[in-house]
């Protein structure tokens, strides 16, 4: 009799240690659960204020409200903090006969030869709060500057234009991601890419000279 009470205490005993090993297991893996998911969350939240960092990025090729041109945006200055836009594509680079459409109502008769397909439109624009860029656009069909603010959203370029501060008009620009027949694809600056004004040309990188030790 008492081998069997024996027996029964040590069976009791071992279903307790049993169910503490398994309360223990199971408040570990719980405890696992609840970091892995903070961890996934915090991993969430970085992606996702990365996304909207993005999204007001407008480093991007456009495509105007009337479709008649495609305009790359990229970083410009010497310190790559300001914005400038180039004319990439055209939906009528040539006229009647042929010939390619030339800037010829530029203020500057230096420039009055130079093709469209390819001229700088947007003059570096200078970063402002809430991802927006202010500056000037130029405008071939009259040779003239206004006034414009820019900033993105979603794959929307909003481009803000004034005449004088009571006159603006926004147009909505649309995403081009993809390239089409006729798209300058080449770097700016570059042969087969758009050619900055000269004010806005990126410097280049300077070459350090290696100096070498006179030998005794």
């Amino acid at each position: 009799m008492a081998s069997k009470t024996y027996d029964y205490i040590t069976l009791v005993n071992n279903d307790e240690r049993s169910l503490n090993l398994r309360g223990r297991m199971r408040y570990l893996i719980m405890h696992v659960y609840r970091k892995l998911m903070y961890t996934a969350n915090c991993f969430m939240a970085v992606i996702g204020c990365a996304n909207a960092a993005s999204a007001l990025d407008p480093n991007a090729t456009w495509l105007t409200e009337d479709g008649r041109v495609r305009v790359r945006v990229e970083q410009c200055g010497a310190k790559q903090e300001q914005i400038c836009g180039y004319v990439v594509w055209m939906r009528e680079p040539v006229d009647a006969k042929g010939h390619a459409l030339l800037d010829e109502s530029n203020p500057d008769p230096a420039k009055r030869s130079r093709r469209l397909l390819g001229h700088q439109l947007i003059m570096g624009l200078s970063p402002g709060s809430e991802g927006r860029f202010s500056g000037r656009i130029y405008s071939a069909d009259n040779g003239k500057y206004y006034n414009i603010t820019l900033w993105r959203e979603s794959d929307k370029l909003q481009v803000r234009g004034c005449m004088i501060s009571v006159l603006c008009v926004t147009q909505n620009w649309s995403l081009a991601p993809n390239i089409i027949q006729g798209q300058l694809v080449g770097l700016t600056g570059d042969p087969g890419g758009p050619k900055p004004d000269k004010e806005w040309v990126a410097p280049k990188p300077t070459k350090s000279i290696p100096v070498t030790k006179a030998t005794k």
